[in-house]
């Protein structure tokens, strides 16, 4: 069956932040406690994965093991949107808040960072191509999180530290990357940290999620 997802960080002033609070953080703390959840996490921080071109090898190829499908596919259940994340932000549960609506409908360009991708995680993608030990200086879970500006101020660096290549990691972190893009979208090897360093800049928080959306 086929699926939309999207991966979404928005800027907001702490007022927002403050009134989303109580819709999401309960939800985001949820998935981060699921069963499982810290065990997928603890797996992929210790063996990272192989290379994405292998990963749709044969079975009987020497390059893809048992061991690897079975990493992957942890991998794949961690890096997909949380049931309760995506139960709060697709209204149902609760009718009067839709994270399309009410969070993402009215930022300008440069208030927001969105990847919608069909049959496809950009946040599986984007963890992917940092590896486990960048994406371990990421804040919030997987891709969810909702910050004030003081935590914005305060993460940057390490942000900055996950998210910045030389021009041979670079080349390498796109390797990884499988989705595909449009002319002129941002990939999500860009989009965050231009988010970030605007956010911490003009004294704003930031809301990341990743739902599905049909």
């Amino acid at each position: 069956m086929g699926f939309t997802s999207a991966w979404a960080i928005t800027s907001h002033s702490d007022a927002v932040i403050s009134e989303l609070s109580p819709r999401l953080l309960p939800a985001m703390l949820a998935d981060r406690a699921a069963p499982r959840a810290r065990q997928r996490w603890e797996q992929w921080q210790q063996a990272s994965l192989p290379d994405f071109d292998t990963w749709y090898a044969p079975a009987a190829s020497p390059a893809f093991t048992a061991s690897d499908a079975a990493a992957i596919e942890s991998f794949r259940e961690l890096t997909s949107p949380g049931d309760n994340v995506d139960e709060v932000c697709s209204g149902r549960a609760d009718p009067e808040f839709y994270v399309v609506d009410d969070v993402w409908a009215e930022q300008e360009e440069h208030g927001i960072f969105i990847s919608v991708h069909s049959k496809e995680y950009a946040v599986a993608s984007f963890f992917h191509a940092l590896g486990p030990v960048r994406a371990a200086l990421l804040p919030g879970w997987c891709g969810n999180f909702l910050l004030t500006s003081e935590h914005v101020r305060q993460s940057l660096p390490s942000v900055e530290r996950a998210l910045s290549f030389t021009d041979a990691e670079r080349v390498s972190a796109e390797a990884q990357d499988w989705l595909r893009y449009s002319d002129g979208e941002e990939r999500v090897l860009d989009g965050p940290l231009r988010l970030w360093r605007a956010a911490a800049r003009e004294g704003l928080g930031l809301c990341g999620v990743a739902v599905h959306v049909c």
